[in-house]
């Protein structure tokens, strides 16, 4: 089967078919299917079905680009990936779930089915339990959630904690005031922010209240209500930090719990907060346990492989 895709003289093609149009060559492999620059378009050539894909593919890489996104390879291969109909998710589903959160533009998207399900969760669910291995885009989609929520108005806040579980004797041996002792633990919040934020206004709302970040023990005491919450590293709580920061939900506020259960830093013989949770909420309305596997990482390709590796060792020795 052969198609005509025609493209309006205002576009950025460059952009769209990549330097030295690497994104054809890589539609091309991906699809089997051969694609010839023809006039003010692209004539595509193969099986009718993946002819027809590739007019979907386009049509969903023009919406990225109209939305000021250059497009990278690893946004063809997710979203061939995941674009299927027959399952529910097809190239129009895949645009609607781009998450806007930033005042540089940036747009967010999940790149798994896995990363779909979980930000539908966020949306429809108060507290949110995202359970799965590194790379899987936990904490970085939860992170989006929050900053385009504050942006709609939907909270006034962004709350980001996670354990320092060396809060006892060894921290006091570290240089500095207590902020000054947890901030490594935290720096992976901030990296996420900063990728989605301008790091001026970063600063600016973290110096008015407006982003706080800080460790666990902090958040005792407290009500938080107008709030987007994250409690990112939930392997390294305790069940009574876990029942304590759970507690702290106040009203007009959202709760997203990360964690992975096979990286737990505490102590040997000391009960793990996340794992605690799973077991004791699972059946209460309002609150949602979402669980990633290595299918959903999006990192380099050879994580994915690293975690199925160790997951496969799992099961034979455990």
């Amino acid at each position: 089967m052969e198609r005509i895709i025609t493209f309006s003289g205002n576009q950025d093609l460059q952009i769209l078919f990549g330097k030295y149009d690497q994104n054809l060559r890589l539609i091309e492999k991906e699809l089997n299917i051969k694609i010839i620059r023809h006039n003010t378009g692209l004539k595509c050539t193969g099986d009718r079905h993946n002819v027809d894909r590739v007019c979907e593919l386009f049509d969903y890489l023009q919406g990225l680009v109209a939305n000021g996104l250059e497009i990278k390879s690893r946004d063809i291969v997710y979203a061939l990936k995941l674009a299927h109909p027959e399952e529910g998710i097809d190239f129009k589903r895949l645009a609607k779930d781009k998450i806007d959160v930033s005042v540089k533009g940036v747009l967010v998207t999940p790149k798994t089915k896995g990363q779909i399900e979980y930000v539908d969760a966020i949306k429809k669910h108060d507290i949110v339990f995202g359970v799965g291995p590194a790379g899987t885009g936990k904490t970085y989609l939860a992170m989006a959630m929050a900053v385009n929520a504050m942006k709609k108005g939907l909270v006034r806040r962004i709350i980001l904690t996670r354990p320092a579980i060396e809060a006892g004797e060894n921290l006091g041996f570290l240089p500095g005031d207590m902020v000054e002792k947890v901030s490594p633990y935290l720096r992976p919040l901030y990296d996420a922010l900063y990728d989605m934020m301008e790091g001026n206004k970063v600063e600016e709302y973290t110096e008015h209240g407006i982003i706080e970040v800080a460790p666990l023990a902090f958040m005792r005491g407290r009500t938080l209500n107008d709030a987007f919450v994250i409690l990112d590293e939930a392997q390294n709580s305790t069940p009574f930090q876990m029942k304590m920061f759970l507690t702290r939900l106040g009203f007009d506020s959202k709760t997203v719990i990360t964690g992975d259960l096979t990286q737990s830093d505490l102590p040997k013989g000391v009960s793990n907060g996340l794992q605690h949770a799973e077991k004791i909420l699972q059946n209460i309305e309002g609150i949602k346990f979402h669980y990633m596997t290595g299918e959903d990482v999006v990192r380099h390709e050879l994580v994915q492989k690293i975690i199925e590796a160790y997951e496969h060792e799992d099961k034979h020795t455990g």
